[in-house]
């Protein structure tokens, strides 16, 4: 014959092992959705890069050849201008920004940057372009994430950090 003091044992322990269970699938339904939010970002960053607005604006970048900011002004115009390549230019920077700061918030894993965009050729061909514009436009912080996203890859790279 079962006593009281046997059921209610039993009863704290079925009820402890569910409160275990319950506690359990939520950390795991969190994880998940990190996974998800993670994934339409991605989504999200890696299909803005196919457009070919997009594609005309990187190509703008890689094919600009200049010096200098003046040198960059001269062939192209200054950056808050409509001409094409300053707005290019404007376009890829802020899009880069955009990374650098999801990236410093630790929304997204560097490896997914690390393969889907490259960072490291747009940011050596805009460097000089960047750091002249800062100083002609006292802007100091001007895509200071996307200079932050370059750091962050380049460390990477130099630690021998495999993406993937």
């Amino acid at each position: 014959m079962l006593r009281v003091v046997d059921i209610q044992t039993v009863s704290i322990a079925v009820a402890s092992a569910s409160v275990v269970v319950g506690v359990v699938y939520y950390i795991l339904q969190i994880r998940h959705q990190g996974k998800v939010r993670q994934t339409d970002l991605v989504i999200r960053l890696s299909s803005e890069f196919k457009s070919r607005e997009f594609l005309e604006a990187f190509v703008d970048i890689y094919e600009a050849e200049f010096k200098d900011y003046d040198d960059f002004a001269k062939k192209y115009g200054k950056l808050f201008s409509k001409d094409q390549v300053p707005m290019s230019f404007m376009m890829m920077g802020n899009y880069f920004e955009q990374a650098g700061v999801l990236l410093g918030n630790n929304l997204i894993e560097p490896s997914l940057i690390e393969q889907l965009i490259p960072v490291s050729m747009v940011w050596e061909k805009m460097k000089p372009f960047v750091k002249e514009a800062r100083k002609e436009y006292s802007m100091p912080e001007l895509w200071k994430w996307f200079e932050y996203l370059y750091n962050e890859m380049k460390k990477r790279e130099q630690a021998g950090v495999k993406s993937g």
